[in-house]
């Protein structure tokens, strides 16, 4: 877990997914199945799935990367990227925008 310094210094990966309809449930099953391979990454913090309550085709994505590139290059250039590919990418209609935020540290609170 990030100690309260470290915190500041994240980068949250944001991916809005949107699942092609009637596949929602194959894709919760691939998606548990794909996560081991995000968490063995170095680099990697934490990251949360949430599904959108008004459109049951649509979900949230939230990783916390220790650096940016942990995810932009370590990640995406591994070879274990290729398998989260494989199992998740044939899902989505249209393909996801994943954007990196950082926390603004005099606007945010941290629990202690």
């Amino acid at each position: 877990m990030a100690q309260p310094a470290q915190l500041a210094e994240m980068i949250l990966e944001v991916a809005i997914l949107d699942v092609k309809p009637g596949r929602a449930q194959q894709f919760e099953s691939a998606f548990a199945e794909a996560q081991s391979i995000v968490v063995a990454m170095p680099g990697y913090l934490s990251h949360r799935l949430q599904k959108c309550i008004e459109d049951a085709n649509r979900y949230m994505l939230l990783i916390e990367w220790e650096t940016l590139l942990d995810h932009t290059e370590g990640f995406r250039n591994s070879e274990a990227y290729q398998r989260w590919r494989d199992l998740l990418h044939h899902f989505y209609d249209p393909f996801p925008v994943v954007q990196h935020y950082e926390v603004v540290p005099h606007c945010s609170i941290q629990p202690s």
